[in-house]
C-alpha cells in the first residue's frame, strides 16, 4: 500500500473519531416507477430473502356450528426490508377455495343429465377432499410477478377450505365477509392471531393500508365479493373470468344448463369439490349447507330464479362497491361465460366507478397484459398519477392478434354498434335464409329434439330434422359484431317442457384441425320456454300452444370475414350443456314472429352494404 493511501485512511479515521465526518447510511430500498409502471427492484428480487409467515384472521361469522367466530388462514410474502428498513408497501391479495386441494374425479360426482325435464335425477356421489399443503405457504401464485415490483403478496384460503375455519357456501355471504376481514386486518382495524384459537396477536405493521385483489375463475370471483362489501382499503380489483352469479353459471333463462366442459355440474357439486376444511366439521357443514340450504334452494326441477340464487348474484350487492375495476374475460369462455364480466362492468361504469374491460377471443382464463395490470395497481395502490383512468375503457383482442396486443376502443359495446333486425325464411330440413325482410304470411317449421347430435354436427349438416338453420347471403364485406345479440322466438312444444338452444355460427364451417373457435361459433344462448313470462316462475306448456319468449345470447365482439355467411340455428337439447330428455319432442317455430337482433358496427346500413355485391 502506498504511503499516500495509508495517510488518507488514517486521516479519515481520525476525523470520524472526532465527529468531523459522519458515516453515511445505506440507501433504502423503495419502489420506483417508469412510464407509469412499477419496476423490478433488485433488492426485492431474491426469494431467499423474502419473509414468509402465516396467521389467522377472525371474521364476524360462525358457519361451522362450533359456537366460535370462524378464523381465516392467511399467508404473507414480503421483502425483508419491511423488517429491516421499516418499509411499508401496498398489498396484492389473492383468495381461493382451491389452495388446499380438491375432490378427485370420482364417477358419479356430477348429476346424471339423461332424464326427462322436470324429473328428479338419481342421487350422486359425495367424494371427500384430502387436504394438501404445508404451513406457512398457502400458495406461490403471483409472488414472482409482484413482490419484486414493490408489493406484498397475501394469500388466504376461503371459508371451509384448507386451514380456514367455517363452511364453504359457494357464493354465500361468508365468502364476501371473509376477504373483508383480511382487508380489515391489513388496514389495522382488527387483530390477526398466530394460531387458529390462540390470543397472541399478529399485526400488519408493514402494510400501507392500500389493497388490490386479483385471481382467475373462482379466485376472480372473490375480489368482486370483497368489493361488494365496500370495505375501506380495497382500492382496486382485477377479476379474471369471474363467476359473478351462480344462477348465470348453472342456469340460463329458466333452463338447467351446465357450464361448458362440466356436464352435470351444479352448485352442490362445486361445494363437494372444494370442501377441504377441517374433517371434524365436514358433517355439520354438509348437513346445513349442502343437504339443506343448497338442496332446498338450487331447484334442478324448474330452473327458476329464486331467493337462493338472488343471494349468490353479486350484481344485487353492488351498492357499496367503490374499488376501481379492471375486468378480463374471453368471448369464447363457455365455462364462465362472457356475460359474467359484462354485467358487472356495465353496472360499475353506470355507478361512476373507474372501470375498464379487456376481452380476448379465447376460452376460460387469460389475464390482461402485464402492462395494463401494472398500470392499474400502480395508479390505485401506489398512488402514482399515471393517467390510467383516462385510457380506453375497452380493450378487445382482435381475431388474429396476440393477447398482449389488444385494440383500444372508447367503449364496449362499440359506440357505433346498433341492433339490426334479421328474419328467418323457411327452408327446413335444409337451410332457410336470413335477411332484412320479414317473411310474408304465417309460416311455421318443425324440428325434432335429439340430444345425440352435437351442435357442431347440426350446424354442418346439409339436411336434418333436428335443427332449423337460417343463413344470410355470402358477405361481400366483413361485418363487425359488437354487443349482445337478442332473439325473440314464438314456439310451440309437443310436450309440457322442452330445452331451447340457439347458436349463431359462421359458415361454411372450418373443419381443419387448425381452425380457431372464432372461425365457427359466433355466440350461443339457451332458454326454457316454460319461463316465457318470467325467469322466477315457469309454467307447463300446453301442447301445440305457441309462446313468445325473448332472451339475450352471450356478448361478443367479432369480425365476420368477407365470404362467410351468418347462420341462426335453433334446436332443442344441446348435448354439451343441457339435460338429455328422450328424443322425440317436437318444437314448432312461427317464423313470422321470430326475430334476431344483431349488434352491428355501423348498423343497418353497414349490414345491408355487406349483403350487396
Amino acid at each position: 500500500m502506498k504511503k499516500s493511501t495509508q495517510s488518507t485512511i488514517l486521516t479519515a479515521i481520525l476525523l470520524l473519531s472526532a465527529g468531523v465526518l459522519r458515516a453515511q447510511p445505506a440507501e433504502k430500498s423503495v419502489p420506483f416507477f417508469k412510464n407509469g409502471e412499477a419496476q423490478i427492484v433488485q433488492a426485492f428480487e431474491d426469494p431467499e430473502k423474502w419473509i414468509r409467515h402465516d396467521l389467522w384472521v377472525e371474521t364476524e361469522f360462525d358457519t361451522d356450528g362450533d359456537g366460535k367466530l370462524d378464523r381465516m388462514h392467511v399467508a404473507v410474502t414480503r421483502p425483508y426490508q419491511t423488517d429491516t428498513e421499516n418499509l411499508k408497501l401496498p398489498v396484492i391479495y389473492v383468495s381461493s377455495p382451491y389452495f388446499a386441494g380438491v375432490a378427485p374425479p370420482t364417477n358419479g360426482l356430477f348429476w346424471d343429465v339423461k332424464h326427462e325435464l322436470g324429473e328428479v335425477a338419481k342421487e350422486r356421489v359425495h367424494p371427500e377432499v384430502t387436504r394438501t399443503g404445508n404451513r406457512p405457504i398457502i400458495s406461490n401464485s403471483h409472488i414472482q410477478k409482484w413482490v419484486p415490483r414493490g408489493y406484498i403478496v397475501v394469500h388466504s384460503s376461503s371459508p371451509g377450505t384448507g386451514l380456514s375455519q367455517g363452511a364453504p357456501t359457494v357464493g354465500g355471504d361468508n365468502e364476501s365477509l371473509a376477504p373483508k376481514a383480511v382487508i380489515d386486518w391489513l388496514c389495522g382495524r382488527i387483530p390477526g392471531y398466530a394460531s387458529p384459537s390462540g390470543k397472541e396477536q399478529v399485526k400488519a405493521f408493514w402494510s400501507t393500508g392500500k389493497v388490490g385483489m386479483t385471481g382467475t375463475s373462482y379466485n376472480g370471483t372473490i375480489p368482486l365479493a370483497a368489493a361488494t362489501t365496500g370495505v375501506a382499503g380495497l382500492e382496486a380489483i382485477i377479476p379474471i373470468a369471474p363467476n359473478t352469479s351462480y344462477y348465470h353459471y348453472y342456469r340460463s333463462n329458466g333452463l338447467v344448463r351446465s357450464p361448458g366442459g362440466y356436464l352435470g355440474e351444479d352448485i352442490d357439486v362445486l361445494y363437494d369439490f372444494i370442501h377441504s376444511g377441517d374433517e371434524s366439521k365436514r358433517a355439520y357443514n354438509n348437513a346445513t349447507v349442502r343437504d339443506q340450504e343448497m338442496k332446498n334452494g338450487m331447484d334442478r326441477i324448474t330452473g327458476d330464479y329464486n331467493d337462493f340464487w338472488a343471494g349468490r348474484d353479486y350484481l344485487n350487492d353492488m351498492a357499496p362497491m367503490k374499488a376501481a375495476l379492471l375486468m378480463s374475460h374471453g368471448f369464447n369462455d363457455w365455462n364462465v361465460m362472457p356475460e359474467h364480466s359484462y354485467r358487472i362492468y356495465k353496472a360499475a361504469k353506470d355507478k361512476g366507478i373507474p372501470a375498464q374491460i379487456y376481452y380476448h377471443q379465447n376460452g376460460h382464463g387469460g389475464p390482461p397484459p402485464m402492462k395494463m395490470m401494472n398500470r392499474w395497481f400502480t395508479r390505485y395502490l401506489h398512488g402514482v398519477e399515471n393517467g390510467v383512468e383516462n385510457d380506453a375503457k375497452a380493450w378487445i383482442v382482435r381475431e388474429n392478434d396476440e393477447m398482449e396486443n389488444p385494440t383500444p376502443y372508447d367503449a364496449y359495446p362499440h359506440p357505433e354498434a346498433s341492433n339490426v333486425a334479421l328474419y328467418p325464411h323457411p327452408g327446413a330440413p335444409e337451410k332457410g335464409s336470413l335477411g332484412l325482410a320479414r317473411p310474408k304470411g304465417k309460416t311455421t317449421e318443425k324440428l325434432i329434439d335429439n340430444y345425440s347430435f352435437s351442435g357442431a354436427a347440426l350446424a354442418q349438416a346439409e339436411s336434418t330434422d333436428h335443427r332449423l338453420l337460417y343463413v344470410t347471403p355470402q358477405l361481400s364485406k366483413a361485418v363487425h359484431l359488437s354487443g349482445t345479440a337478442r332473439v325473440t322466438i314464438k314456439v310451440a312444444s309437443s310436450k309440457p317442457a322442452a330445452n331451447l338452444s340457439v347458436w349463431l355460427v359462421s359458415l361454411p364451417w372450418n373443419q381443419k384441425k387448425t381452425a380457431k373457435i372464432t372461425d365457427n361459433i359466433i355466440t350461443r344462448g339457451w332458454a326454457d320456454p316454460q319461463n316465457h313470462a318470467s325467469i322466477t316462475k315457469g309454467e307447463p306448456l300446453e301442447a301445440g300452444t305457441f309462446y313468445e319468449l325473448s332472451f339475450d345470447l352471450m356478448p361478443d365482439d367479432q369480425i365476420i370475414p368477407k365470404g362467410q355467411q351468418i347462420g341462426f340455428m335453433v334446436f332443442s337439447s344441446d348435448k354439451e350443456f343441457t339435460l338429455w330428455p328422450d328424443p322425440g319432442t317436437e318444437l314448432t317455430i312461427d317464423l313470422g314472429a321470430t326475430t334476431l337482433q344483431l349488434p352491428v358496427v355501423g348498423g343497418a346500413k353497414a349490414f345491408a352494404n355487406a349483403l350487396n355485391d
